[in-house]
C-alpha cells in the first residue's frame, strides 16, 4: 500500500470540523502523539528521504518506516507500521535496542491530533488536525491506496483538500520543520 498525503499549514480547525461533520465524517478523540525519530547506522535518512520512528500514542507504541517520497507535490511513499508492546518500559526497551544496533536519536515531534475519517470518491480518507508543539496548526489529508489506484487516489485527495478550502501546502515533514526551527534557534 502507498500512503498518499498532503499537509497544509495554518489550518483553521473550526470550519474544517464543521465541513467534515456536514459530510458525515467520523471523528476520533483528540490524543497526544510523540514521534521519536532515529537515523540509521548504514545511511543518512535525511539524504535518502526515508524516515524511521518510534511513535507513542498514550500507552501504545509503534515502529514506523516511511520510504522515499515518490513525488514532490503530493507525498507518495511506502509506509510500514508495526505495533509493539504497550507501555513506557516497552518504549524504553525498543529505544535501547535501536541504540545498540547503531541507530541514532534525531529529534522528537510532539503533537495534539484529532482525526476524522470519511469515504469519498471510492476511497477512505483520514483528515488529521494537528497542533504541533513549537510549529502551530496543520491539517493533513491522507489516503492509503494500492499502486494501481495511485492516480485516482491523488486526484480524489486534491479534490477533497480543495473542497475543504485547504491551500497552503507544506511539503516538509514535521521532523524537517522541527529541525529547521532548532537550527534557526541555534543560529540566533
Amino acid at each position: 500500500m502507498l500512503e498518499i498525503e498532503q499537509k497544509f499549514a495554518r489550518a483553521d480547525f473550526a470550519p474544517l470540523e464543521r465541513r467534515l461533520a456536514e459530510w458525515g465524517a467520523v471523528f476520533g478523540g483528540a490524543h497526544e502523539e510523540a514521534d521519536h525519530y532515529f537515523n540509521a547506522p548504514d545511511r543518512d535518512f535525511a539524504r535518502t528521504d526515508e524516515a524511521f520512528r518510534l511513535r507513542r500514542v498514550g500507552p501504545a507504541n509503534y515502529l514506523t518506516y516511511k520510504g522515499p517520497k515518490q513525488r514532490a507535490d503530493v507525498k507518495v511513499r511506502t509506509e510500514l507500521e508495526i505495533p509493539l508492546q504497550p507501555g513506557d518500559q516497552a518504549a524504553a526497551d525498543m529505544t535501547r535496542l535501536l541504540t545498540h544496533l547503531g541507530y541514532r536519536f534525531v529529534a522528537v515531534v510532539k503533537k495534539q491530533r484529532r482525526t476524522a475519517s470519511l469515504e469519498r470518491d471510492g476511497f477512505s480518507f483520514t483528515v488529521c488536525l494537528d497542533e504541533v508543539e513549537g510549529l502551530g496548526r496543520f491539517a493533513e489529508v491522507e489516503v492509503l491506496a494500492p499502486e494501481d489506484r495511485r492516480a485516482d487516489a491523488e486526484k480524489a485527495l486534491a479534490a477533497l483538500a480543495a473542497e475543504l478550502g485547504l491551500s497552503e501546502v507544506e511539503r516538509r515533514s514535521y521532523l524537517g520543520l522541527v529541525l529547521a526551527a532548532k537550527s534557526a534557534g541555534a543560529g540566533a
